[in-house]
């Protein structure tokens, strides 16, 4: 059996998959994060789930994958980038591990994400596909590279990371200290300020993308233009480095039809190819794909 846990903000989900061929699932259970007990309640939190888990299946996991927010730095073991930030600074990998006293196999969310959607969702349809690129595309902008089938975390743990790419040298301030990231361009609050400065109106952003569709409301259109045609010109620049055979686009704003017209449309004026054959998908897991993600790392 696989087992796998999706360390999220709010809540923690564990799954133990019956085996590596297929999805059928022998348990899936989750609780509160409660992160804001802080970072050895978070610890606490996640072996009472395995703990109840093991208890309702009869046996032990010999090795756990877990998806998390941020990642661990190899060269230091320090957690970093993480939004649930008690786990920054933290030795979060090294501390599970002896709770558990087992191995643990761990990865960024993202990477969770591509590597399911890659093995058993919208990569699936494509067998020869050699390289995958998973997008998060929502309140933040994340991604994850599998190659071959397995995830490539890189040098510094920050494989996959397109959505701290410089896109508008004049866009807002990142939380990660520069200024003008795809994050702070496409992302879901990002566009929903955009719009407020065209409009003085706070509006969110499935209401700006349902007048946009209306013809109703002209700065709607121009926000959605504006995501079509930045997605376009930042994406171009992870195909110009991996050429994916895959890009598979998660998150409330990759369910955006727009982004699959207009916003593939848009890659052509940026990739160094005369024209662009990567298949761009809708994913196919929904919000099991983390920590089916998870539970594939342990095969890894």
């Amino acid at each position: 059996m696989l087992w796998g846990i999706d360390l999220g903000g709010t809540k923690i989900e564990v799954a133990v998959l019956k085996d590596n061929d297929t999805l059928e699932e022998v348990l899936r259970k989750r609780i509160p994060t409660e992160g804001d007990g802080g970072f050895d309640h978070i610890v606490r939190r996640v072996h009472a789930l395995v703990n109840m888990a093991a208890a309702e299946i009869g046996v032990y996991p010999d090795k756990i994958g877990m998806g998390t927010p941020g990642t661990t730095d190899p060269s230091t073991g320090l957690m970093k980038n993480s939004n649930t930030v008690c786990l920054n600074g933290t030795k979060f990998h090294e501390r599970i591990q002896e709770v558990l006293g087992i191995p643990i196999e761990m990865a960024n969310d993202a990477n969770c994400f591509a590597l399911a959607e890659a093995r058993f969702g919208a990569g699936k349809k494509y067998p020869d596909a050699r390289v995958v690129f998973g997008v998060i595309l929502g309140t933040g902008v994340g991604g994850g590279v599998v190659v071959e089938g397995k995830v490539i975390q890189g040098k510094h743990g920050i494989g996959g990371e397109w959505g701290h790419i410089l896109l508008d040298e004049g866009g807002d301030t990142c939380y990660c200290g520069k200024s003008g990231c795809v994050e702070t361009v496409i992302s879901g609050p990002s566009l929903q300020r955009y719009y407020h400065r065209l409009t003085g109106t706070k509006r969110l952003l499935p209401e700006i993308v349902q007048r946009h569709l209306n013809g109703s409301d002209p700065e709607a259109t121009q926000t959605i233009l504006r995501l079509t045609q930045q997605f376009g010109k930042g994406i171009a620049q992870v195909i110009n480095i991996l050429d994916p055979d895959v890009i598979v686009l998660g998150g409330g704003v990759g369910n955006i039809d727009a982004l699959y017209t207009d916003g593939v449309a848009a890659v052509n004026k940026w990739i160094f190819n005369d024209h662009c054959e990567t298949h761009f998908e809708r994913p196919l897991l929904g919000d099991s794909a983390g920590v089916i993600g998870a539970a594939l790392l342990t095969q890894m």
